[in-house]
């Protein structure tokens, strides 16, 4: 069955009911024509099915029973609408509405409407199937909401012309916070036997179209949850980390699956792109240069062109920065997002603390924060990534405990204990923490300093002259996983086992003595690093690792025993789990706008912010850190030769010697925000 991730398609067809509505949107679709009435699925006269278990099973059979189950439950308990909503401008926006038919439900209405927006597509236009890409809360769906689902401007069957992060105006002029309000205004005019309350969600690009939708919102939007939502693509977000360009995630997306549309339309436009080969490693290598990808044969588009020509956080990115305008927000805020997540790590923190500086008057403002990767709360069980167990299913915790609550009290007026300020999972100890704010009060700033030898300690080192060096030559990048990853970048690569890279000799090792007590760290991890380059540009990738006893106890031991002869056991003891990694490329160390080159030879600052962890480093446990100038092809190659990289050819890449050094008067180390214990 197709599946598809990227910015990202995860938020589309992945998150609300998962497999459930990608199977359903796979059903053929009749072309759309403008309708001014409601289209209406006809009256259903069965009896109403009851719904299926809150978490999909992960065999085929059970998975084909569940998916069965949730079709009849949603058929007999609401009715299709579709409508073309006009916007103050005359752009009229395909939106589905998927009303509650009446006695299923236990309340008996009048139902607040939840709401997403989507430029993925809302699907099965003009025909009866009943698959409303709204949530995948089952909680939510069974308590009875007028669920709706909007193609946004310029996507599918709206009109309009759509823009990447399409610029916020707070809501002076035409932008997402206009059509949100010309859409709860005409909805709540016309859609009976409403309470005149609004709610909005959505993951990753909806997150985005969620979080834009409440500046300057309509006073009916009495909820919000933007869930890893895309905040400012270029600081940390889905196109750059660090200033360096996220290769592998973003022409995966653009170049086989996201194009420009000529709308309104029904049905994915025919794209012959395709990839010659599984291996992206050997793919990219080939490829060779950014260049090479910003061509017919690499697929490109004006949409990846724009992102991948873009190198400095110029105004293409500025205009697109929707911190800056969470201006006006009234109603309660529950941002939503994933310790793990491939993609939009940054969003969720993001935008927390703009409606905490902005709009002190929005109705709640409150950041959770699980062990999940992209969009896993929204439908998964939420225990284990890759072989990393995270102890029980935080995700039928955080759907049944902090979502439904959420919505319910204030689209429904129920009643509920409320939330902390940040309710934030704890790798590690593995538990939920409610913290009054985030980061912590009561976290420390505390430097973890690299040592001769490979050492790592809480003090400043005291040698006169000590340094490590690597050569880094762009055509043997380090890899990122030690795995064949195909097109998508693979979401357990965020907590992988590590040690494949510690047998390179580009990749410097730095850990602790086994820790004599716990260490738990929250918050953004920053690397403070004294370096020297023979080249003129060059990356720095730092890596934040757990490293786990010899003699540790797995307790999912017998899932990872492998057959021997076909797939191998994975073994915990020693196990280097990723906790946070991170590029940052040098000649951005003092601007993101104006770009410096190194000197070769000279040693220079380079600092920078890593994202946000919440992680207990076990007594007995290792901290390490690993530090590398390639991260391919998750992240696209340095030519270690300062220019634009877009421009680079073959023969600008050269191989550089790198130089970290860890002595008196030039120590480097790893800044963490320490709880005290």
């Amino acid at each position: 069955m197709l599946q598809e991730t990227g910015r990202m398609r995860v938020s589309c067809l992945l998150r609300p009911l998962s497999v459930f509505l990608l199977s359903l949107s796979l059903l053929s679709a009749l072309p759309a024509e403008a309708q001014a009435k409601p289209q209406p699925t006809a009256p259903n006269t069965t009896a109403p099915a009851g719904p299926p278990p809150v978490t999909p099973p992960s065999d085929p059979a059970g998975r084909k029973q569940w998916i069965a189950q949730a079709e009849a439950y949603l058929k007999t308990h609401y009715a299709k609408h579709e409508y073309r909503i006009p916007m103050r401008d005359g752009v009229k926006l395909y939106t589905q509405v998927y009303t509650p038919i009446p006695g299923t439900f236990a309340d008996k209405g009048p139902y607040p409407f939840l709401m997403s927006r989507t430029p993925y597509s809302c699907g099965n236009y003009n025909n009866d199937v009943v698959a409303p890409r709204v949530t995948g809360d089952w909680e939510m769906l069974e308590s009875g909401y007028i669920l709706v689902c909007q193609d946004v401007r310029g996507r599918w069957e709206s009109e309009g012309t759509w823009l990447e992060m399409s610029p916020s105006h707070d809501g002076m002029s035409v932008d997402e916070s206009t059509d949100m309000n010309d859409t709860v205004n005409w909805l709540l005019q016309h859609v009976p036997d409403n309470n005149g309350k609004v709610g909005i969600l959505g993951i990753s690009y909806p997150g985005f179209y969620t979080a834009a939708s409440i500046v300057n919102g309509n006073p009916a939007i009495k909820a919000a949850s933007p869930q890893a939502p895309i905040m400012n693509l270029w600081m940390g977000d889905d196109a750059y980390h660090g200033g360096a360009f996220m290769l592998q995630a973003n022409h995966g997306f653009y170049a086989p699956f996201f194009v420009p549309q000529k709308n309104p339309l029904t049905q994915e436009p025919k794209n012959d792109f395709h990839f010659p080969t599984p291996d992206m490693y050997a793919y990219y290598l080939k490829m060779g240069t950014l260049g090479a990808l910003d061509t017919p044969a690499g697929g490109t588009s004006s949409y990846f062109h724009d992102q991948v020509s873009n190198t400095v956080y110029n105004h293409y990115w500025k205009i697109r920065n929707l911190a800056p305008h969470m201006v006006g927000v009234k109603a309660a805020v529950l941002a939503v997002g994933g310790l793990f997540d491939e993609q939009d790590l940054s969003g969720p923190v993001t935008v927390f603390h703009a409606i905490a500086k902005l709009s002190p008057e929005a109705a709640e403002d409150t950041l959770i924060e699980g062990p999940w990767y992209h969009g896993e709360w929204a439908g998964g069980a939420g225990r284990v990534i890759g072989d990393v167990d995270f102890g029980s299913d935080t995700g039928e915790f955080y759907r049944e405990k902090i979502e439904a609550p959420f919505f319910a009290h204030y689209l429904k007026d129920q009643p509920w204990d409320g939330l902390p300020k940040a309710y934030v999972f704890e790798t590690g100890t593995n538990v939920w923490r409610k913290y009054d704010a985030w980061p912590p009060s009561q976290a420390v700033d505390k430097m973890l300093y690299l040592e001769p030898d490979g050492g790592l300690a809480w003090t400043q080192p005291t040698v006169k002259n000590s340094s490590d060096s690597y050569v880094s030559d762009p055509a043997h990048p380090v890899p990122y996983t030690p795995y064949v990853t195909g097109v998508d970048v693979p979401q357990r690569f965020m907590d992988d086992d590590q040690r494949f890279a510690t047998t390179r000799g580009d990749v410097l090792v730095y850990e602790t003595a086994p820790l004599s007590e716990d260490v738990t760290v929250v918050g953004p991890v920053r690397p403070m690093l004294k370096v020297a380059s023979t080249g003129t540009d060059s990356d720095f990738d730092v890596k934040l690792i757990d490293v786990f006893p010899e003699d540790y106890k797995d307790p999912l031991a017998r899932e990872h025993k492998g057959s021997g002869a076909t797939t191998p056991t994975v073994y915990m003891q020693g196990y280097q789990m990723l906790v946070r990694g991170e590029p940052f490329r040098a000649k951005f160390r003092n601007s993101w706008e104006h770009p410096q080159p190194l000197t070769p030879g000279k040693i220079t600052d380079v600092d920078f912010t890593m994202q946000d962890i919440s992680h207990t480093f076990l007594k007995g446990h290792r901290i390490m850190v690993q530090i590398q100038s390639s991260w391919f092809p998750l992240v696209d190659r340095n030519p270690q030769t300062f220019m634009d990289i877009f421009k680079a050819k073959p023969d600008d890449f050269k191989a550089a010697t790198e130089t970290v050094f860890h002595q008196a008067g030039a120590a480097s180390g790893v800044e963490l925000m320490v709880m005290p214990q």
